[in-house]
């Protein structure tokens, strides 16, 4: 019988991707995601993974790609 776990947003946070830094840079969101930079632009362009954008550079805190992946409910 299949069993599906509810975990918070929090805890999701504290687990997944604890390696990665608070605020990912673009090459670490599509390295996350296992895309190409070019579908990752795409993603923030259409405004479906929200960002920051610092200069000429976008940042994504990880929360956002978090909310984008639909994990956990929100903190």
């Amino acid at each position: 019988m299949n069993s599906i776990i509810l975990i918070s947003q929090r805890d999701a946070y504290r687990i997944m991707f604890k390696d990665y830094p608070d605020v990912l840079n673009i090459e670490e969101m599509c390295g996350i995601l296992g895309i190409s930079t070019k579908t990752g632009y795409q993603l923030l362009k259409d405004g479906k993974v929200q960002n920051l954008k610092v200069g000429r550079s976008y940042r994504i805190p990880k929360i956002h790609l978090m909310t984008y992946l639909g994990i956990g409910e929100n903190i």
